[in-house]
């Protein structure tokens, strides 16, 4: 039975709210969000931090009254909740005061993409299919866009719960992703419940059947909203660790917090070398306190404390500095990691130096998030006149990725830690990495001295580094220029920070063992593509009446699977056997391919291999059976009541056979080929392979489309729901033979040329020096067959990625079909639709991003 939430009644309210009050509550959700980034005891409002906001997109009655409030409210959410980022710009650039916030704002939805992303997913589900399924499509919205386009700062709602008790320890499982997940389907439920409630106390609460029927869909809605929040607090108990041994291993780091900041003014007064000799005068002083009374093993400095390169001196006093470190950390015998510049061909980077006491310089970890127009600008942006307009913009190179480096401490002990510096720590999957790696703990260098005149900015910045040790269950040390540096263990609790703008030396020791992977760390950030992929079934629904007319039996045109004659292959039962074992081989040795490609790496290098495995497992056995089906081709003629079957006899003359519809039996649908077998009136059976065999029958004794696809009712067993998806899934096969024809060309033959030139090119670029090089030096024979072999590894890979979205669109409709057999055909339209987009936009965006990645 359906539940009573989701019926239309409950999809738009009834008549007409005013603007005053949708204006009310939008003003109402900004205040929410405003006290809610604060932290402390905010975090009690999550369950009602987005309540105002949905009511006033329950009242929207098209998708444009959606998205100018979606608008709206992404405006008013952005001045609410990241008003100190406008004062961090206005204090980093020395602008105008209100100039940062001027530019959040008319960028708003750019700088919060995933508010008009969520809003048009919810606002298009939710008139479809109903107000439950519409609160999961806006999640899964918001919750993917989150993931697939990560925002500049890497800010989700789930931060907000970290002052909560135990409830982020559930991040260990679904990731600050999952809980904003749960956080939104939480206010949509609570949502739910009040309107419900409030109009069945409008109704007058009398007991009588309209009573019930507005009443009734709240208790669901209040059930949901107490469990969502029992879930999270049940996978937060689930994830903590069980305790130490009292002989764990421990790592004690004593971070220097020197409160400078300001480089660029003090440098202007004072002079280069009188500023860096001020600040390492002043981090020597206190490293030796942290080394010789803290007993640390290993001192940490900030992000970029020593600014210049490092072990690449640029002038003779630059070279005296570089030693006097070196000598600094012998003189300590315990290893430094500090902010500092690297160099090579490429330009300067923002690096982390890892210092040891013997052999000095150990290596250097590239900083990979840099921040846009700060650190890092786009070089088909950067210019002169960018240089004139934004003097401070700075122009570094992103380092590889996560690295794992070893600290050598000592009392002769090596633990292995992941550097971050800054921006990094927002992104989880270069903390997933490296926990993979081998890492036991993070040690992250920060300069937040941007966030000095919005210290709200700085708070929220560690809570966001706080989760990386959940997700990853290792501990970390974290040093910033003024503020907040901290402690944290491996369960994101802050066990020693300092407070925004004090000179302080913050000492922490904590427990370094062999960690125990966590779920996220198995499986990475799983919870945004999972949500996401679920969205794509209920858009296929909910934008299907864009294709009604094409789709929909009444006005589509008959499919070529009902014209009289039909071309079919009359198989003798071992050619059909022949043909089954064939293709069966060639299908599951596809699949197979498509698993060991994912899940053994060193399989996607071995290029000629997958050649020869794809040419001997799919390709030889598909071409066996076309050959098989092209020597017993025939044709089937239809006059009335009677069909004709006509064959070719071993002389060449056509011989035909009349049959009877009385006996005839669609072969199961498991079966890697379509078909029916039939008796003429001699009681000869015939195995005929057709396309859309069901179809063509039922035209053939019937002379009119599927009542259940003419006239869809809702189906009342599961029979008839699994006969709605086979009916579906024929009518969309019954394309005329032209149609599927393009289509193959297009997949196997286009697509992977489309993709295998660009990259052909570039290896030939890369490697010869230019697109003509190996033609020039080999000559072009050798030229063509290094095409060839790129266009025939395409082949591969398409046919690979085209061989695992059928099963995800088959998949899916049948769910779908299973769920509401009514939709079975427009549904299955809405995936195909996708499908196609995926293959032939998604693949080549994909490309595209590489080659300019490259």
């Amino acid at each position: 039975m359906r539940a009573p939430s989701l019926s239309p009644q409950h999809t738009q309210p009834k008549g007409h709210t005013p603007i005053g009050r949708l204006t009310t509550w939008a003003l109402a959700s900004a205040a929410l969000m405003a006290v809610y980034v604060q932290g402390g005891h905010a975090w009690l409002l999550a369950p009602l931090l987005l309540l105002p906001a949905l009511w006033v997109l329950n009242a929207c009655r098209s998708w444009r009254q959606a998205l100018g409030w979606g608008w709206l409210l992404t405006v008013l959410h952005t001045a609410a909740g990241y008003h100190w980022f406008g004062q961090a710009i206005d204090h980093y650039t020395q602008g105008p005061a209100g100039l940062g916030l001027g530019v959040l704002l008319l960028l708003a939805p750019v700088f919060q993409p995933q508010w008009l992303v969520f809003v048009l997913a919810r606002h298009a589900t939710r008139q479809r299919l109903g107000a439950a399924w519409g609160a999961w499509a806006g999640m899964a919205a918001w919750v993917g866009t989150e993931w697939a386009f990560p925002k500049l700062l890497g800010d989700s709602l789930g931060h907000g719960l970290y002052p909560a008790p135990l409830l982020p320890q559930a991040a260990a499982w679904v990731g600050v992703a999952g809980l904003t997940a749960l956080l939104l389907l939480t206010n949509e439920a609570l949502a739910q419940a009040l309107s419900d409630t409030g109009r069945a106390w409008r109704g007058g609460w009398r007991p009588n059947a309209s009573r019930h029927a507005t009443r009734g869909p709240s208790l669901p809605a209040w059930a949901c909203a107490a469990l969502l929040p029992a879930l999270a607090l049940t996978l937060a108990l689930g994830s903590q660790p069980a305790p130490l041994p009292a002989n764990s291993p421990q790592l004690r780091i004593g971070m220097v917090q020197a409160n400078l900041t300001d480089y660029e003014a003090r440098r202007r007064s004072e002079g280069s070398y009188a500023v860096v000799r001020e600040i390492l005068d002043l981090h020597f002083a206190m490293s030796h306190d942290a080394v010789e009374r803290q007993q640390a093993d290993a001192v940490l400095w900030s992000e970029t404390v020593y600014p210049t390169t490092f072990n690449q001196a640029k002038s003779e006093a630059g070279a005296e500095l570089d030693r006097e470190i070196l000598g600094i950390v012998k003189a300590a015998g315990v290893p430094f990691v500090f902010g500092t510049y690297d160099r090579d061909e490429r330009g300067e980077y923002n690096a982390a130096a890892f210092v040891e006491p013997g052999p000095g310089l150990l290596s250097f970890y590239r900083k990979t998030r840099l921040f846009p127009l700060t650190e890092w600008v786009p070089a088909w942006l950067d210019g002169p006149r960018l240089q004139r307009w934004l003097p401070w913009a700075g122009r570094w190179q992103p380092g590889d990725g996560a690295r794992v480096f070893p600290l050598r401490l000592r009392d002769g002990r090596e633990v292995p830690v992941l550097p971050l510096i800054c921006r990094d720590d927002v992104d989880p999957a270069l903390a997933l990495a490296g926990a993979r790696l081998g890492a036991r703990a993070i040690v992250t260098l920060s300069n937040d001295a941007w966030f000095t005149t919005a210290p709200l900015g700085a708070r929220l910045h560690g809570a966001v580094a706080a989760f990386r040790s959940i997700e990853t269950g290792l501990p970390q040390f974290r040093v910033t220029t003024n503020g907040v540096s901290a402690v944290i263990d491996a369960r994101g609790q802050v066990l020693a920070a300092s407070r925004m703008g004090e000179r302080t030396l913050v000492i922490g020791s904590l427990p370094v063992p062999e960690p125990r992977p966590t779920l996220l760390v198995r499986w990475g950030n799983w919870v945004g593509p999972a949500v996401l992929l679920s969205l794509l079934p209920m858009l296929a629904l909910a934008l299907a009446p864009i294709w009604r007319h094409r789709w929909h039996p009444e006005g589509a045109r008959s499919p070529a699977g009902w014209s009289p004659n039909l071309t079919v292959a009359a198989l003798p039962r071992s050619a059909l056997l022949a043909v089954l074992m064939l293709r069966t081989t060639a299908r599951i040795s596809l699949l197979g391919l498509g698993a060991a490609w994912l899940w053994h790496d060193s399989f996607g290098t071995q290029f000629l291999w997958q050649l020869r495995l794809f040419g001997a497992l799919v390709l030889a056995p598909e071409g066996a059976a076309w050959f098989i089906l092209r020597a017993f081709r025939g044709r089937v003629s239809v006059q009335g009541e009677l069909a004709r079957l006509h064959l070719p006899d071993a002389v060449g003359d056509r011989d035909s056979r009349l049959l009877s519809p009385a006996q005839a039996w669609v072969w199961p649908d498991w079966w890697p080929l379509a078909g029916i077998r039939v008796a003429d009136a001699q009681g000869r059976r015939h195995w005929l392979a057709m396309p859309s065999p069901r179809l063509w029958l039922h035209a053939w004794s019937a002379g009119a489309p599927p009542a259940l696809l003419s006239a869809p009712q809702p189906a009342a067993d599961w029979h008839q729901r699994w006969q709605a998806f086979r009916w579906a899934r024929e009518w969309q096969q019954a394309g005329a033979p032209n149609r599927l024809r393009r289509a193959w060309l297009a997949q196997h033959a286009l697509l992977p040329l489309l993709m295998a030139v660009p990259a052909f090119l570039l290896h030939q670029h890369i490697a010869y020096g230019s697109w003509w090089g190996e033609a020039q030096t080999h000559g072009l024979g050798a030229y063509a067959i290094g095409l060839f072999l790129w266009w025939a590894g395409w082949v591969v890979a398409v046919s690979l990625l085209a061989a695992g979205l059928r099963v995800a669109v088959e998949g899916a409709a049948l769910l779908l079909s299973l769920w509401r057999p009514a939709d079975a055909l427009r549904s299955r339209a809405g995936l195909e639709l996708l499908r196609s987009v995926l293959l032939y936009l998604g693949l080549p965006l994909w490309l595209a991003l590489r080659l300019l990645g490259a």
